[in-house]
């Protein structure tokens, strides 16, 4: 697990074990605030060591950016800290995220020990501030990637913990492509000191614009794409010839698994615009 320190009491750790996806660290005078964990319980309780342990700075919230499970798993770790998500993560946690965790538990014995851990503070506000300590911070949601994202700002230090609304490739096979671009949309143009993406390396001050101007390209690119496959009469040939590089952005990123996240993109669009686009069926008329 890699750790990088973006600000004086911001710390970013880089799992080396799944997909380059991070969990954050704030440490406040009041205590630490943990934006996701990761997918393993052994980087986890890494992260747990050096902060608790290390810097001496108990654990106070965890947020759950989404019900994900490599953002939550190592949630139950953390018995003593307050949990925060939107309520549509909870619910995704109490239904699919525990099926899936029983499903993972059969496969993987390292997950024998992981619990799903409802949240207990939900954010149902537009922008929903807490002071932690000498520390404000401000969540809103962002749903795309899935229908639960939020995004969490550090107000003083200017860093947006943004999860998987920006990650080295933006991935909605789980969420909606509109919503996607709409949350992409509303980040641009705030003056943010550095983006901590929720795959990937952290977007420095100079690159964040572009990094977004970027994503949402691909997004368009990629529609772009699909509407021109609906208009054949063989679609599937044509995207199969859609590489990434023809929307814009490169297979090595995530260590060389954007290609294979790419095409699941251009499948999920291309089923919902087919759908989106075929007549509605006449209703059954009964006397």
């Amino acid at each position: 697990m890699q750790r990088e320190r973006v600000a004086d009491d911001i710390y970013v750790f880089t799992s080396d074990r799944y997909a380059q996806v991070t969990a954050s660290v704030l440490i406040t005078s009041e205590g630490a605030v943990l934006i996701d964990t990761l997918l393993y319980p052994d980087e986890t309780r890494q992260i747990k060591q050096f902060v608790e342990g290390r810097l001496g700075c108990p654990v106070r919230y965890v947020v759950n950016t989404h019900y994900h499970a490599d953002h939550t798993y190592g949630t139950c770790l953390f018995p003593s800290a307050t949990v925060i998500a939107h309520p549509r993560c909870a619910e995704l946690l109490d239904t699919r995220g525990r099926a899936s965790l029983e499903q993972a538990k059969t496969s993987l014995s390292e997950l024998a020990d992981v619990q799903i851990v409802m949240p207990q503070l939900l954010i149902t506000e537009h922008v929903f501030n807490l002071t932690v300590g000498n520390k404000v911070l401000q969540f809103w949601h962002t749903p795309g990637h899935s229908p639960d994202s939020i995004v969490c700002l550090a107000r003083e230090d200017r860093v947006l913990f943004a999860a998987d609304t920006l990650m080295a490739l933006p991935y909605f096979v789980d969420g909606d492509y509109n919503d996607f671009l709409n949350s992409l949309q509303s980040l641009q143009n705030n003056n943010f000191e550095n983006i901590v993406q929720g795959h990937g390396e952290v977007i420095l001050r100079g690159e964040i614009e572009e990094k977004i101007r970027s994503d949402i390209a691909y997004l368009r690119a990629l529609k772009k794409h699909v509407e021109l496959a609906l208009a054949k009469p063989n679609p599937q040939s044509y995207l199969q010839g859609v590489d990434i590089e023809r929307c814009g952005k490169s297979r090595v990123l995530l260590n060389g698994t954007a290609q294979q996240l790419h095409r699941d993109n251009l499948n999920a669009l291309f089923e919902r615009m087919r759908h989106a686009s075929q007549p509605a069926a006449n209703p059954v008329e009964t006397n």
